[in-house]
């Protein structure tokens, strides 16, 4: 099996690259508390350190053939989580408000659903797209924007209004690619149900044909 790059996807588990997945996944509580806590410069760090190791989990994982299912799916988990643990920290020290981090959370759960649903009929999770990407992406700016008016207040005048800005388009163009996902989802599952009544159908035809 081929990604969308060409490189081959395994099944393999324990590889270098899936390593360092696993390592960001359980840095997330670590971020985490150091947020609550207000060491925004040390959590700050750990969300740098994250980031170069998702950079380097997928340049090892091409460099060394070594692209697998579970990586595929670590590395969006582990974005979402670290998204979700710094608005939570955010929210926690009232820097932003809860209902941000609700808007964030509901759009998680919802493409939770759409990939159960998918699975639960035998497709596959819906590839990422790239309005999803720039808006994982401007979040992954926005909060440590916030974050660094905090630690540093002398640029706070500069980053506060920066990370606002790009953290609320951010997080529109989180929830315009779930629309997406889920308009895919119900196209998909609407051909699916036509094709298997529209199968159903031949069959009859051939069971009332031959009798």
């Amino acid at each position: 099996m081929e990604d969308r790059s060409g490189a081959v996807v395994s099944d393999r588990i324990l590889t270098i690259p899936n390593l360092l997945s696993m390592l960001r996944l359980l840095l997330v509580p670590v971020f985490l508390v150091l947020l609550i806590q207000g060491y925004d410069i040390w959590a700050l760090a750990t969300l740098a350190f994250s980031g170069f190791t998702d950079f380097l989990d997928g340049f090892l994982a091409r460099r060394l053939g070594q692209v697998t299912k579970l990586g595929q799916q670590l590395d969006p988990a582990a974005d979402r989580l670290y998204i979700l643990a710094a608005m939570f920290g955010l929210a926690w020290r009232e820097l932003i408000p809860w209902w941000l981090v609700l808007t964030i959370l509901a759009r998680d759960l919802m493409l939770l659903g759409i990939g159960i649903a998918l699975h639960s009929r035998g497709h596959r999770v819906l590839p990422v797209i790239k309005v999803g990407k720039w808006g994982t992406a401007l979040l992954f700016i926005g909060l440590p924007a916030l974050m660094l008016g905090e630690a540093f207040p002398a640029i706070a005048a500069v980053m506060t209004p920066v990370g606002w800005v790009t953290a609320l388009v951010g997080a529109a163009l989180y929830w315009w690619a779930g629309i997406i996902y889920l308009l895919q989802t119900i196209a998909i599952l609407r051909r699916t149900r036509l094709n298997r009544r529209a199968t159903s159908d031949t069959l009859e035809r051939e069971e009332v044909d031959g009798g």
